[in-house]
């Protein structure tokens, strides 16, 4: 089972265990530096609040522990690997182009890791995916993390008030990048995801939306994308609909009667876990309920990896495979 069963359908409970505040960012200093010389690194001190809470960083943190595949990819892409004192809980496969980088760094935990555990790789960073990542019931919450001297962040959509955009994986980027003292590469990498955005958007122009159901799983109800997460900006700037982007949440269950009712155009599944993209497709095209449902009758499926909808560095490119597919 997805931690995002026992999460992210938790969400509501966690969110009371995570401060609701909006996440912001504001630094003392904006500098740039590779953060190889913690004593003077540029940039520092760099002060942020993440999901209310503030901290400051006197220099880039040694040992990070990344909880979630997002989380870990981000610090990949911004070459952070030898920041690294461990990593847990995949969805699927990181890029290949993470690959080496991965599997030089420990894995703590095939999932979450006990807060002993945790505490075994001496961090002195922890940054987590989702809120689910810290739930004071299981022993890792911040709050706790910092009795210990360990500073942590949580990806703003763990505790976003309202919907997120891809200007918030730009900023989710961009803060971690001035943790650690690459602001600079943080920035590179934002302007080239804008430019793969706009060719995209050119290559799109025109053309009419489909209405988009995401079937993430589900059998007795459908566990879908809702219009809170960075799903949902990646469906419109690809040229699709979602037809649950009214439900106040990054993904929820859904009825399949309320599927039928959207009428669908195209169905994107997401592929992660032990159920195939295979096994999905034949649920529903086998499913006499939605017989009558326009995606089921022109057999019109879009897939994407899990990974690709959540806000981390796969967003900008997701949103050209969708379009694509669309």
């Amino acid at each position: 089972m997805s931690r995002r069963h026992t999460g992210i359908r938790a969400l509501a409970a966690a969110a009371l265990l995570v401060p609701l505040a909006a996440c912001s960012s504001s630094s003392t200093s904006d500098g740039e530096g590779d953060g190889t010389t913690a004593a003077k690194a540029a940039g520092f001190p760099y002060t942020v609040t993440n999901c209310g809470v503030k901290t400051t960083y006197d220099a880039p943190p040694k040992r990070a522990v990344t909880m979630n595949q997002h989380t870990t990819e981000v610090m990949l892409e911004l070459g952070l690997k030898d920041h690294l004192a461990g990593t847990a809980y995949l969805d699927d496969k990181v890029l290949p182009k993470y690959e080496k980088a991965y599997d030089s760094v420990p894995v703590v935990a095939k999932e979450y890791p006990s807060y002993e555990k945790l505490l075994a790789a001496n961090p002195d960073f922890v940054y987590g995916g989702y809120a689910s990542a810290f739930l004071a019931g299981d022993g890792r919450s911040r709050s706790a993390l910092a009795k210990s001297g360990i500073k942590s962040r949580l990806n703003v959509e763990g505790c976003a008030k309202k919907p997120v955009s891809m200007d918030d994986v730009y900023r989710e980027v961009r803060e971690v990048g001035s943790t650690f003292g690459v602001r600079d590469r943080a920035d590179t990498w934002v302007r080239g995801a804008q430019r793969e955005l706009a060719a995209t958007a050119e290559k799109s122009k025109g053309r009419k939306a489909l209405s988009v159901f995401v079937y993430d799983s589900g059998d007795k109800t459908a566990f879908t994308a809702g219009g809170r997460g960075i799903g949902n900006d990646i469906i419109k700037r690809a040229g699709g609909r979602n037809v649950f982007a009214h439900v106040d949440k990054s993904f929820s269950d859904a009825s399949w009667e309320s599927v039928v009712k959207n009428r669908p155009e195209a169905i994107l599944i997401l592929d992660y876990g032990a159920t195939t993209v295979a096994q999905k497709k034949k649920r529903l095209l086998d499913d006499p309920v939605l017989q009558d449902v326009p995606a089921i009758k022109n057999k019109r499926f879009a897939v994407l990896p899990l990974s690709d909808m959540v806000t981390g560095v796969r967003a900008p490119e997701a949103v050209r495979k969708l379009a694509a597919q669309l």
